[in-house]
């Protein structure tokens, strides 16, 4: 028996002094080698591990990188939707007021029906006879008077009242010109937005399936490694006791443990996944003043340090959109709540760094999680049918849905005025 041998059975002999026999020393050493080939395979498994990690950190960064390119799309997305949420409502203004007009123009030609029956007349007694179609067509009418006044059929005594009512339908047919291209513009305007939607929405779910894979798979692992990081210390307990009398003073095996120790930390630090969903905010929320757009397309209703219907005093400011209009963050942070909260229906708090929040109510539908960190622009939510009911958003007479946003510093409620870009002075001023 070789010398190495012989006083390892002597150690441990001496180890297991309730062991005198051969056989029982040949199990001792038969059951360290089956240990120790136990240990080598969990630390192989573990190596293999290690490189899923290392794998999976690559996948996660080509995720973290899609994650990033899929938040440039739904920004660019968001801002393409809320344009065309704006054209929208211009071109549905501009109907309004065109519609305004024609009816201001139907009234004026309704006062002068005198004088286009003398002119009927006029061209009736000349022999030309008008077509029926001229009461109903405005610019056969047109045409109708044109002539008449160019055949000399209008008595000087209404010639002024003729070319009144003629400049009146001119006047109604370059409106009805516009408001037909207007629906048009607005029917082309409401067909984009309805795809940007659709577009934002499919976005939105591809973001939120990458996150929940990749953070699942990632903790699929770390388990994994835990699990066997857990037994191979165990195992290699037992193998350094049984060695301990053997070939290896106390010394170096403490020193082996420590360095095993060592370098399971610095690889389970350097596979560890990077914190997800974390950012720097790109500028102090206090150095963003002037810049911040609104985090939806209306105009504001009610202004900061303003009375409500009930008598309160507005904490924040009320904006007045449209129905499914998409809620965009008006500045980097993280989301510090998402969800349904008393009255205000669906509230979401960002906190946007150095003691500022961002509080956003009366959403219908959020589309952040708590943790999330959103870019400004990036889409957060949308809104419903109903604005919200709440004290700070009490009814001020508007049907359509309201946004409550509000600004808060080390808790206490402050003026958003002074954030809005100066370009939305015109439109967010207080209707009230």
């Amino acid at each position: 028996m070789p010398a190495g041998r012989r006083l390892l059975i002597a150690a441990l002999l001496a180890f297991l002094p309730g062991l005198a026999g051969a056989q029982d020393v040949d199990a001792i050493v038969a059951d360290q080698a089956a240990r120790q080939a136990e240990y080598e395979s969990v630390m192989r498994d573990m190596t293999l591990s290690a490189d899923r990690l290392e794998q999976l950190s690559a996948d996660i960064a080509k995720v973290r990188k899609d994650h990033a390119t899929l938040t440039a799309a739904l920004i660019q997305s968001a801002k393409t939707e809320k344009k065309l949420s704006q054209d929208i409502e211009d071109i549905t203004g501009k109907l309004e007021g065109l519609k305004e007009q024609q009816e201001g123009i139907r009234v004026s030609l309704a006062e002068r029906r005198g004088v286009l029956a003398e002119v009927l007349g006029a061209l009736q007694r000349m022999g030309l006879n008008p077509p029926p179609a001229i009461l109903v067509k405005p610019e056969d009418a047109l045409s109708s008077v044109r002539s008449a006044i160019l055949l000399g059929a209008v008595v000087p005594e209404l010639r002024e009242e003729t070319e009144i009512l003629m400049a009146d339908m001119k006047e109604m047919n370059r409106l009805s010109a516009s408001i037909l291209a207007e629906r048009e513009r607005l029917s082309a305007s409401v067909r984009d937005q309805l795809a940007e939607k659709q577009r934002l929405s499919m976005l939105l779910e591809e973001k939120q399936n990458l996150q929940e894979k990749a953070e699942a798979q990632i903790e699929d692992e770390r388990v994994k490694s835990q699990e066997l990081a857990a037994r191979a210390g165990s195992l290699k307990d037992l193998i350094a006791s049984l060695e301990k009398q053997a070939e290896k003073s106390r010394k170096e095996a403490e020193a082996a443990r420590r360095a095993e120790e060592k370098r399971l930390a610095i690889e389970a630090e350097r596979t560890a996944p990077p914190e997800a969903n974390r950012l720097v905010a790109s500028a102090p929320f206090s150095a963003l003043r002037g810049q911040l757009a609104l985090p939806v397309t209306g105009r504001i209703k009610r202004r900061f340090g303003g009375k409500d219907n009930n008598g309160g005093v507005m904490f924040g400011d009320m904006v007045a959109t449209q129905s499914g209009a998409i809620v965009t963050a008006p500045a980097d942070g993280t989301v510090l709540y998402a969800g349904p909260f008393r009255s205000y229906g669906q509230l979401l708090i960002l906190n946007a760094g150095d003691g500022y929040h961002v509080v956003l109510a009366g959403m219908s539908r959020i589309s952040v999680t708590l943790g999330q960190s959103v870019l400004a622009g990036e889409p957060v939510g949308a809104m419903g049918e109903a604005r919200v009911a709440s004290a700070a958003a009490s009814s001020n007479g508007n049907t359509g849905p309201e946004l409550y946003v509000e600004f808060r510093k080390d808790g206490k409620p402050v003026d958003p005025t002074p954030w809005w870009a100066e370009r939305l002075s015109g439109r967010a001023g207080n209707d009230t």
